[in-house]
């Protein structure tokens, strides 16, 4: 088996990851790098395929290959995006794994947050986020139960508001956001890969429906080397 293309693929993910090739440059032609790798045109397709499967280049149309900024990700902070939607830019390079799916009696501070009642039911959902195989974000979703009266281990790997959207039928209108920095709790050294950092950037979201019901109370915590947090803003 040929496996040259692999190795052509590593070679150029260390230069992208160390800034050789920098952030929002063209690659080499498929005819530079064939020349430079000695190899064919077809194995520098076959690298290249990979590159992008994985989130290292985007292919533009008549333009050739773009290098992304692998260094961090840009979440918008007017937007409702999901880690699922951010993952289809990333590819394989970003993976969930669940860690928690439960239906709970919520703490006086989590029905605060929920605006719910006595006697209601929240589901606790517990989701760890990796970015090349590194655990960055950890997500921490609690739903109101009579808003979304089911959800699976599936759904949750998958993507809750794909689901919420597509399969409950409920649109998802507009959230409110807060961000803060805060030191690691126990729970974020247990889940995330820290790496020494003594600070973690963490977004609450309290997010409605278009009929104005709070259905979702999410805190976000992130790794702060990871992300950047935009928008766009105008003077009036």
């Amino acid at each position: 088996m040929n496996n040259k293309f692999v190795k052509i693929y590593d070679e150029l993910v260390v230069l992208i990851q160390d800034g050789t090739l920098k952030a929002h440059t063209k690659l080499p032609s498929e005819n530079e790098l064939a020349e430079r790798y000695d190899t064919t045109r077809e194995t520098i397709r076959k690298a290249l395929k990979l590159l992008s499967e994985h989130g290292y280049i985007q292919k533009m149309q008549g333009k050739g290959s773009i290098v992304l900024d692998v260094k961090k990700f840009d979440f918008p902070i007017s937007g409702l995006v999901s880690f699922k939607e951010l993952a289809d830019k990333l590819g394989q390079r970003a993976k969930t794994k669940l860690q928690k799916l439960e239906v709970i009696t919520p703490s006086d501070y989590l029905k605060e947050q929920l605006k719910i009642k006595n006697g209601d039911k929240i589901w606790e959902v517990i989701r760890v986020r990796q970015l090349d195989e590194e655990n960055v974000i950890l997500d921490k979703d609690f739903l109101n139960k009579k808003l979304i009266p089911n959800l699976t281990v599936e759904v949750c790997e998958n993507s809750l508001y794909e689901y919420i959207e597509t399969q409950l039928g409920l649109v998802i209108s507009f959230a409110k956001k807060e961000f803060t920095v805060e030191e690691p709790s126990e729970e974020d050294l247990h889940y995330l890969d820290l790496e020494g950092f003594s600070n973690i950037v963490v977004v609450k979201n309290y997010v409605y429906l278009d009929n104005a019901a709070l259905f979702q109370y999410t805190e976000s915590r992130h790794r702060p080397d990871k992300f950047r947090f935009v928008d766009f803003a105008r003077r009036k």
